[in-house]
C-alpha cells in the first residue's frame, strides 16, 4: 500500500425533518411546500389520520394534497383495526429505511405526541397484548365503566396511576392489559431509554399567539361542519364504542345524535375540546429543547433554516 492511509468512503447523514405543532396551527400546507422543495415525501405522525373513514374530522390531507406529495400512514386502517404506538414505531422505521434509499431528506409531520416520540426516540419494548386479555379488559370497560378500571389501576400500579391521563380509556386499559397479562406493573416496562436512529433528526415547531390559534381552531371546526363532518360522524355511529372514535369532533356529535345536546352546543364543545387539546400538545412539545420554534408566517426563515441544517447533515 506504499504506507498511504486508506480514507474511508464518506457517507453523508440522511435528514428527518420533523414538523410539529398544535392542532390548527398550519402544519399541513407548510409540510407540503417543504416536501416539494426537497422533492421528497411526507410521513404522517397523526394517530387518527391513519383511519380511512375519518377524513374530515381529522383534517386528513385532501385528494389534491395527496396528489401533490406522496404520503405515508394516511388512510391505511379500518376503524376496527387494532394499532399501537409500538406498531407505528416498527412500521415507521421500516418505511424510513426504504425512503432514505431514495431521498436524502424526508418530512415527518403530525400532532400525535406519542407517535412523534416513537419515530424520533422510540418507545419502550412493552409486550404485545394477546387478544384474550384485550377482549377481557374491553368487556370490563363496557360493563363496569372507566371509573372501575381506574380504581383497579390504582391498586395494581399506583405509580402509573399518578401520571396517566385517567380520562383516557385507551391508556388506562392498556396499562391494565399489561398488568393482567404479565403479572408485573406497567411502570416496570417504562424505561424511557432513547434509541439511536441511523439518520439525523431536525425538529421544527410551529406556534402562534394563543388568541390567534384559538380563532383558527374555531374557524376550522366550522369549516369541517361545512365540509360534511355531521354526515361523516353519523356514518360512524355503529362504531362509536371503538377507541378510534374516542376523538374530538365525533364524540361531541354523538351527544347530539343521542338528543342530549343541541347541534350548536355540540359544535361549541368541539371547538372548546380542540382548544384544550392544543394546550396539551404545547405542554408536551415545550418539554423538548431540541425543537426550534417559528411562527408559520416566517416561511422564508423556516426554509433557510432547513437548507442550513440539511447542508450540515451532508457534512457529518
Amino acid at each position: 500500500m506504499g504506507g498511504r492511509a486508506i480514507r474511508a468512503r464518506f457517507i453523508p447523514m440522511k435528514t428527518l425533518l420533523v414538523l410539529i405543532g398544535p392542532t390548527g396551527v398550519g402544519k399541513t400546507e407548510l409540510s407540503l411546500r417543504i416536501a416539494e422543495r426537497h422533492a421528497t415525501c411526507i410521513v404522517s405522525a397523526d394517530s387518527r389520520q391513519l383511519y380511512a373513514d375519518l377524513k374530515i374530522g381529522t383534517a386528513a390531507p385532501t385528494a389534491d394534497q395527496l396528489a401533490r406529495v406522496e404520503h405515508h400512514f394516511v388512510g391505511t386502517l379500518q376503524l376496527t383495526d387494532y394499532y399501537s404506538a409500538a406498531q407505528y414505531e416498527a412500521e415507521a422505521m421500516s418505511t424510513l429505511e426504504r425512503l432514505f434509499k431514495q431521498h436524502d431528506v424526508v418530512v415527518l409531520t403530525g400532532g400525535s405526541m406519542m407517535y412523534v416520540d416513537a419515530a424520533c426516540k422510540g418507545i419502550d419494548d412493552i409486550p404485545t397484548v394477546d387478544s384474550e386479555t384485550r377482549a377481557s379488559i374491553m368487556q370490563k370497560y363496557q360493563e363496569e365503566g372507566l371509573e372501575q378500571l381506574t380504581a383497579e389501576l390504582k391498586l395494581l400500579d399506583p405509580e402509573y396511576y399518578r401520571v396517566v391521563d385517567l380520562k383516557n380509556p385507551k391508556r388506562v386499559m392498556h396499562a391494565l392489559e399489561i398488568c393482567y397479562m404479565t403479572g408485573r406493573t406497567y411502570t416496570s416496562f417504562r424505561t424511557q431509554t432513547k434509541k439511536e436512529r441511523p439518520f439525523r433528526i431536525v425538529k421544527l415547531g410551529l406556534t402562534r399567539p394563543r388568541e390567534e390559534l384559538y380563532e383558527r381552531i374555531n374557524r376550522r371546526v366550522l369549516q369541517m361542519m361545512d365540509e360534511g363532518l355531521l354526515e361523516e360522524a353519523r356514518a360512524m355511529l355503529p362504531y362509536r364504542h371503538l377507541n378510534s372514535l374516542n376523538t374530538v369532533g365525533y364524540k361531541e356529535l354523538f351527544h347530539y345524535f343521542d338528543g342530549e345536546w343541541t347541534l350548536d352546543f355540540a359544535i361549541e364543545k368541539i371547538q372548546q375540546n380542540s382548544r384544550i387539546y392544543s394546550r396539551k400538545q404545547m405542554t408536551w412539545f415545550k418539554r423538548n429543547e431540541e425543537i426550534h420554534w417559528f411562527h408559520p408566517d416566517e416561511e422564508e426563515r423556516i426554509l433557510a433554516y432547513i437548507e442550513e441544517e440539511v447542508s450540515r447533515s451532508a457534512t457529518l
